[in-house]
């Protein structure tokens, strides 16, 4: 990885991931150990984001007695220059100056970055990817995050909102999502996806056991297809839900690996939890169905490591300095 030294002066750094449920905030110290954490629900507005990063970093203090030096937030959205442009899961900030304000409120070095973002540089740093040059990192959770690092360096684009894969259309006549995109990625390849799938192979009468577990076709949702893989009378429906799911995600990262190459495809998100059952046929789809596969290197997927902590322990690396942007 093509990084710049880390800041030995930044002892301790405070890493944020901001996302459409909750705060969760990690203390890391130079070593990588995380020390604190604290999690609350997310802000309802940008002026509250600030609040209450400013209020984390102070709990950090006092709790460890030790000046916090640094401070990086991953927000979900799209972010540039340090602004929270739009967020389709936090869609009452928009267009805030979050690196500045939070600047003047707690006068020390801030950097903002994309959750995903800050979740594949943990990966790579500490995690799935060491070592690894040239990778996709795709997050399945509601919806779908992705970020990239290209020739050892975190790819952000000219204007630095590169990583909206989930956004990408598969399918124009699909249906329409609720950002207003018809057949965007996301749609079917992520937690909401998985449970759209699910309810409609249980009304169609293929997954009588779903419906059993879940109350009714309409309560199914994506978790009760993982606690269906622990029981082995529902076990073979659930398994046909993700060979199904696994196509809808494989078509998204086939894009990505015919525009960009990467060495390894990292799962991750909400929907890691489910393990191999899903990653294996992930990998199988990808690697069976790539154009001119015979003839070019598989392209492994594999589960990220550092499960829920990724996104604030790589804002957390990315306000030590220790990282490289396009």
């Amino acid at each position: 990885m093509s990084n710049s030294a880390p800041d030995a002066r930044a002892a301790l750094c405070a890493g944020f991931d901001v996302g459409g449920t909750k705060t969760l905030g990690l203390a890391v110290t130079a070593d990588d150990t995380i020390v604190a954490r604290q999690k609350l629900a997310r802000p309802r507005s940008g002026d509250e984001a600030v609040e209450q990063l400013a209020s984390l970093v102070v709990d950090f203090e006092t709790e460890l007695g030790q000046r916090v030096d640094r401070v990086g937030i991953g927000i979900a959205g799209a972010i540039g220059d340090g602004w929270v442009k739009f967020s389709p899961n936090i869609p009452e900030i928009v267009d805030f100056p979050l690196h500045d304000r939070l600047v003047a409120a707690i006068d020390r070095p801030v950097v903002v970055e994309n959750d995903a973002a800050a979740a594949v540089w943990a990966e790579a740093a500490l995690g799935a990817a060491v070592g690894v040059q040239n990778l996709s990192y795709v997050a399945l959770g509601t919806g779908l995050g992705s970020a990239f690092i290209l020739d050892g360096r975190l790819y952000t684009g000219a204007h630095g909102l590169a990583g909206e894969a989930g956004h990408m259309v598969v399918n124009s006549d699909g249906e329409t999502h609720h950002t207003g995109v018809k057949g965007p990625w996301e749609m079917r390849a992520s937690g909401t996806g998985l449970g759209v799938l699910a309810r409609s192979m249980a009304a169609d009468g293929s997954a009588p056991g779903l419906i059993r577990l879940a109350g009714s076709v309409e309560q199914i949702r994506g978790e009760h297809v993982l606690e269906a893989l622990s029981n082995d009378d529902v076990r073979p429906e659930a398994h046909a839900v993700l060979d199904d799911f696994a196509e809808d995600v494989a078509v998204g990262m086939l894009n990505l690996i015919y525009v960009l190459d990467p060495e390894r495809i990292i799962l991750g998100g909400g929907l890691v939890e489910i393990g191999e059952p899903l990653r294996e046929r992930i990998d199988a789809v990808v690697n069976s169905t790539m154009l001119g596969g015979a003839y070019r290197p598989d392209v492994p997927v594999v589960l990220a490591e550092l499960g829920s902590d990724a996104g604030a322990l790589g804002a957390a690396l990315l306000a030590r300095g220790s990282f490289a942007r396009n």
